[in-house]
């Protein structure tokens, strides 16, 4: 079975902008704007896949 790399490149390249894009927000974020300590935040968004960065997004961060 061939894998069609031209269907999973834009996942993994999604998945790779919305990783650093939260990485980046959360590293700049001061510990008062976030639900939870960083640390947890930045396995969520690693070891979550596109559903961490998207959780880090929508739940993490406190309204400003």
């Amino acid at each position: 079975m061939e894998i069609n790399w031209g269907l999973i490149w834009p996942i993994i390249a999604l998945q790779a902008v919305l990783a650093v894009t939260a990485l980046v927000s959360l590293t700049k974020a001061e510990t008062e704007q976030i639900r939870g300590p960083k640390w947890m935040w930045v396995l969520i968004i690693l070891l979550g896949n596109i559903l961490g960065s998207v959780a880090y997004f929508i739940g993490g961060r406190r309204a400003s």
